[in-house]
């Protein structure tokens, strides 16, 4: 099921999934079935993967003349992220694709040698932004503002050891975020500065839930800035797949319903071409994951 976050004329968020090329209110379709179902994602996700099956099955049961008066036209809504305020920080990780690990060595402090576990570090809630609004570059904090088109996980429940062989099951779905990094705001090794500004994770458009991509393992995925396409790859080439992702990370931390996982990147940043490449003001990124849609926003200078 796809699923996304809206705004109305009114500018309150609501939860809504598509059929039949609209977006049906969930709150709303929950009082039709005399199923009680949330207003955001966020509770959505709470409630388990198995509430999509209960949906599809009410879905077979309503006229489509009662959903019309429930749902919109992508043109009468503002798709926002699909959790606009993630309860935590979304988890990065950093150096999962093999060309990208090669061209970070060339031209940023990184060894060139094959991480033997995951990097981690994180990107606290308020980097969140939706599609189609603008990535914010602050000029006095840095010059080199970069793109990194990621597929991000969302787990679906709580997991601590998590086992290798049984990680799909603590996913909910997929979607896009763009882990913007400011690569001259690196301090002593530590990236929070870097990643972690405000605005610097668009996500979205939609949430993808687990049942719908057959393989997260084989998807592509690619950024274009200003129409030109500058990453192109395959989630086959992660170093460190969703599976092996979960089982670390749940041996760190507990794993709850709604965190963020962000996979990675490939190669193709602006940072490890030659020469060079930062974003401007009025630069357009167009991120694209097969499965999942494509997450376009604009960079700003305030």
């Amino acid at each position: 099921m796809k699923l996304l976050t809206y705004l109305t004329s009114d500018n309150e968020p609501r939860a809504a999934f598509i059929h039949n090329n609209k977006a049906v209110d969930l709150e709303d379709f929950g009082e039709l079935t005399n199923f009680p179902l949330p207003d955001n994602l966020l509770e959505l996700i709470d409630m388990g993967i198995e509430v999509i099956n209960e949906i599809h099955s009410l879905l077979e049961d309503v006229s489509e003349n009662d959903l019309n008066e429930i749902s919109y036209d992508f043109n009468d809504i503002q798709i926002t992220a699909p959790i606009p305020k993630p309860r935590k920080n979304i988890i990065g990780i950093g150096l999962n694709y093999t060309e990208h690990v090669a061209e970070s060595a060339r031209t940023l402090d990184t060894t060139g040698k094959l991480p033997q576990k995951p990097i981690i570090f994180s990107k606290p809630p308020t980097t969140v932004t939706g599609p189609n609004t603008d990535v914010l570059l602050n000029a006095n904090l840095t010059q080199q503002l970069d793109w990194e088109v990621e597929l991000a996980v969302v787990i679906g429940k709580k997991g601590k050891y998590v086992a290798k062989e049984n990680a799909l099951d603590y996913v909910f779905g997929y979607t896009i975020i763009n882990d913007i990094s400011a690569r001259d705001c690196r301090r002593e090794g530590q990236w929070i500065v870097s990643k972690g500004q405000d605005t610097f994770a668009p996500m979205g458009p939609f949430l993808i839930t687990k049942d719908e991509i057959e393989n997260p393992h084989n998807l592509n995925l690619s950024l274009k800035l200003n129409g030109v396409e500058k990453q192109n790859s395959n989630t086959q080439f992660m170093l460190f797949n969703v599976n092996d992702l979960i089982e670390d990370l749940s041996i760190v931390f507990t794993l709850e319903p709604g965190d963020i996982i962000a996979t990675g990147t490939p190669a193709g940043v602006g940072a490890g071409r030659n020469p060079q490449e930062w974003m401007k003001d009025g630069d357009v990124m167009e991120c694209y994951v097969e499965g999942i849609g494509t997450l376009i926003n604009t960079v700003k200078e305030i």
